[in-house]
């Protein structure tokens, strides 16, 4: 069955293009719900401006990225993202690497 490392190993690969960080080291995944054995996946993220003009895009392609794991587990057929504003985003949520890559200490 789909887990939640596996999820977020998939949104790794969705790049905010103004940043060039993915969204997990950016800290914009802030919940990972695997629902009805797998069939679906609801996720909670934000953007680090509602100004973000990329949004849709991100968001598009976090869809995308996870909905692509049908390929290895059948089971799998909704992925739902959602756009949260709360709690506001914020430098601190990024990890430790994505910090040192954009030079806050």
């Amino acid at each position: 069955m789909i887990t939640e490392d596996m999820v977020r190993a998939a949104l790794k690969n969705v790049v905010d293009p103004e940043i060039g960080l993915d969204v997990v080291n950016l800290g914009l995944v802030y919940r990972i719900d695997i629902l009805d054995g797998g069939k679906t996946v609801d996720i909670d993220m934000t953007l680090t401006t509602p100004a973000c003009p990329a949004g849709p895009q991100i968001l598009e392609q976090a869809r995308r990225e996870v909905m692509a794991l049908k390929e290895v587990y059948k089971e799998l057929e909704n992925v739902k993202i959602n756009l949260v504003w709360t709690p506001f985003w914020n430098p601190s949520m990024m990890s430790e690497e994505a910090r040192e890559e954009l030079g806050f200490f």
